[in-house]
């Protein structure tokens, strides 16, 4: 709940701060009293923190988008994109199913997650100009690929079709420069359009079905530690939980400190706050947006990689409404729609809020439908509950 307006400023604060710790809290004790035979256990809770790490990721991106005053609904389809891609990469790269293999298991899943994250870094580029209004960047780029495509396919060598796309972009990218053609989108019609369009590119490049790489160490990032559970696991936290889960929260801490201690986090919640005064203060809102949306795309390349190690294949299909969870668990945390509020702490624990909900009504017996039912209301009553925080801040 929004604190009461009367309290004082620093009480007021505090209780935001440490209300969707509160929440977090109060949930799992409920859930933990309905069935603490299974649902407070230290399996289950590696569970819990298994299915935050995918969205809890993505949501740190999604939250400095937030924080910016933009929203991000391509999420999910961008997840789907890296995961197809990351999965194409390994089977180049290894072979498939006749064991020949161009480089090693090591060297090939560095690639590859490597590769995921420059492709969904490359849509974050696009996303991020067209939202500053320099769309006709991304028609050249456009332009340029697909005259590249066109001339290959016509027999030309691949080599030439390469410079011949090259320069095609190159001199469409120039002519745009020129005529200094500025067309603003808001972030949810960008992000709207590019939701259909990767889910699009997912699918055509999977060709409408699962790609299956074989195994690699990159299928371990998501999977439960192996570790013995007794007194000496104090003495190994890196067996406490899989890869992602730490990379869930190393990359937390490092978002949390640049959005406290950096001049592009300050410029975030500047331009949120009130985009006119932040470019009449001086900043540079164009790029700092453009850094933004490649910077989150990045997080979300990175969530896609964790999310093929989750399912273990390329699905174009997969992360379906992750969008909306990403959305939810930035509200939860106290990050305002209306922009220039919201923390990282708070996304972590509305992250886990979202994650400890759904496994707890798993173990209850609750059906898929009316988790489902539940997620969507807790979506509406985050968003009601950010509507009250700004209205008693006014």
């Amino acid at each position: 709940m929004p604190a009461d307006p009367r309290l004082p400023t620093k009480l007021r604060s505090l209780v935001d701060q440490l209300g969707p710790i509160l929440a977090l809290v109060g949930v799992w004790s409920l859930f933990a009293a309905m069935r603490w035979d299974i649902f407070p256990t230290w399996e289950n809770t590696q569970s819990i923190l298994l299915q935050t790490a995918v969205i809890g990721v993505a949501a740190l991106g999604g939250t400095m988008v937030i924080i910016s005053g933009g929203i991000d609904l391509s999420v999910g389809s961008l997840i789907a994109l890296v995961s197809v891609v990351v999965a194409l990469v390994l089977r180049r790269l290894l072979g498939g199913e006749d064991g020949s293999a161009a480089v090693g298991v090591y060297t090939a899943s560095t690639l590859a997650a490597v590769a995921g994250v420059a492709v969904a870094a490359a849509c974050g580029l696009g996303i991020g100009t067209m939202v500053i209004g320099r769309i006709g960047r991304v028609a050249a780029i456009v332009a340029g690929a697909l005259v590249g495509v066109a001339a290959w396919s016509y027999g030309l060598d691949h080599r030439a079709a390469i410079l011949l796309a090259v320069v095609v972009a190159a001199v469409a990218f120039w002519g745009e420069s020129e005529l200094k053609l500025s067309i603003a989108l808001t972030p949810f019609i960008v992000t709207l359009g590019m939701w259909g369009a990767l889910r699009g590119a997912a699918k055509g490049l999977a060709d409408n079905s699962a790609v299956y790489p074989p195994p690699t160490p990159l299928n371990n990032f998501m999977r439960f530690p192996s570790a013995a559970i007794d007194a000496s696991l104090i003495l190994r936290p890196h067996q406490w939980w899989s890869p992602g889960v730490w990379i869930f929260l190393i990359l937390a801490v490092a978002i949390a400190g640049v959005l406290r201690y950096t001049q592009f986090g300050r410029h975030l919640y500047a331009i949120g706050s009130n985009e006119q005064t932040a470019r009449l203060c001086g900043i540079n809102v164009e790029r700092t947006k453009l850094k933004l949306y490649a910077f989150a795309a990045v997080l979300t390349g990175v969530a896609g990689v964790l999310q093929f190690s989750f399912v273990e294949v390329g699905d174009p299909t997969t992360a379906q409404g992750y969008e909306l969870a990403v959305i939810a668990a930035a509200v939860i945390g106290g990050a305002s729609l209306s922009g220039g509020v919201g923390t990282i702490l708070g996304t972590v624990a509305g992250a886990l809020l979202m994650s400890t909900i759904n496994n707890g009504c798993t173990k209850i017996g609750l059906e898929v439908w009316m988790q489902e039912i539940v997620t969507g209301a807790i979506i509406v009553t985050a968003v009601a509950l950010d509507k009250l925080r700004h209205r008693a801040v006014q």
